[in-house]
């Protein structure tokens, strides 16, 4: 009998409707007052309060090292990254883990918002004029509101 209800449910399971695979999670989180997201395969963690290491003679985007059980993690604030101002860090302020081929790199936002369902045929490709490489392309969220796209690639090849 058990055998009978295992085959019902297998053929049950085949049946189900397969994930959509044009739709894609996205971390969204803000900085320097711009609404950006980044997809949740590369999220590994979110850090509210970790000691970060200071290193010498690196670019001023580099904030230093954490050690994140084990792993040594570079840190980017990512507004200085994208040629924006420093800023103070607030309560909100914390680090996201991505690994990105195997890379670890934390990257310092000014606050996380929530993950969203993207339809990726809906992304939209940033205007040549104003083209930022860290960023790969962007959607509407309202009529007031853009999301950007993080391009992690670029991101730990500019590193």
């Amino acid at each position: 009998m058990s055998t009978e209800l295992e085959n019902t449910n297998m053929e049950n399971e085949e049946q189900a409707p397969k994930t959509d695979i044009s739709t894609e999670r996205y971390l969204t989180f803000r900085s320097d007052g711009v609404t950006m997201g980044v997809s949740t395969n590369y999220v590994i963690e979110i850090i509210t309060d970790n000691f970060i290491t200071e290193l010498p003679r690196v670019p001023d985007y580099i904030r230093g090292i954490i050690n994140m059980r084990g792993q040594i993690v570079p840190i980017i604030d990512i507004r200085l990254k994208m040629g924006r101002g420093m800023s103070e860090y607030m309560d909100t302020t914390c680090i996201i883990v991505l690994d990105i081929d195997t890379v670890y790199i934390g990257i310092i936002v000014d606050s996380v918002q929530q993950v969203l369902d993207v339809d990726k045929t809906q992304i939209s490709p940033i205007p040549v004029e104003d083209h930022q490489k860290l960023v790969n392309g962007m959607i509407s969220l309202s009529s007031q509101e853009v999301l950007l796209f993080l391009n992690c690639e670029e991101l730990i090849s500019t590193y």
